[in-house]
């Protein structure tokens, strides 16, 4: 179907996707925030992926849209593209970890199915790209991503990274330069509730952050056994 939808297109599927993950419809507001376009601008195009045949995603006016089983297709496609490239010029072009999400941005859209198979099987069909999150297999089937942001832990819960949103190259520099990096465990050592800031131990350091940091990381709890 890729063939048929042109980049814009693309792209508000990739955003309206990514803003749904948590079960909830993407706002006007959400989608023109992502992109960097006018709400006017959203709500056109929200109108027309709507109406095309077949309909790519459903739309009411301010209830937001979600996308359709076509659309979250075209939408896993756009997906699989963009992280196999991530992995593909991180391990073996040498990019790192902050430099890829623009350049998989410009390509996602060229890439041919040929060319995806063929970077999919030198890399060894691989499950995440550099920052942790799930790359759709051939049949766009993919795992359930974690919702559960680092920002929503308190005091005593301990957790392991799974993936760190890609789009804050500055930040990505500063999570690896104190390994907050996937599948680092991290425990929370105290909240506060003033400014919302955690004190987490690292691996072996500690850090102070708040949520302006953690709610760009996504974590999965571990859950600590009671010795009776």
């Amino acid at each position: 179907m890729r063939e048929n939808l042109t980049q814009s297109t693309e792209d508000y599927l990739k955003a309206i996707y990514d803003l749904t993950l948590n079960g909830e419809r993407a706002t006007t507001n959400q989608i023109a925030e992502q992109l960097g376009v006018k709400p006017a601008s959203v709500t056109g195009m929200l109108k027309r992926l709507a109406a095309s045949d077949p309909p790519l995603l459903e739309y009411r006016k301010h209830q937001g849209a979600g996308l359709t089983e076509e659309g979250r297709r075209a939408a896993l496609e756009i997906v699989r593209h963009h992280r196999l490239l991530e992995l593909f010029l991180h391990e073996t072009l040498g990019y790192s970890w902050d430099e890829v999400h623009v350049e998989a941005d410009r390509l996602e859209h060229v890439l041919s199915e040929e060319m995806e198979e063929r970077i999919a099987r030198v890399l060894g069909d691989p499950m995440h790209d550099p920052h942790g999150e799930p790359i759709p297999n051939r049949e766009l089937h993919i795992p359930v991503q974690s919702t559960l942001r680092l920002n929503e832990l308190r005091t005593g819960q301990e957790a392991v990274i799974q993936y760190v949103e890609d789009n804050n190259p500055e930040l990505l520099r500063y999570l690896e330069g104190i390994g907050l990096v996937p599948r680092a465990c991290v425990e929370v050592l105290s909240y506060s509730s003033f400014d919302d800031n955690l004190e987490l131990k690292v691996e072996d350091r500690v850090v102070v952050l708040g949520p302006r940091v953690t709610r760009h990381i996504f974590v999965e709890l571990v859950q600590i056994s009671q010795e009776e």
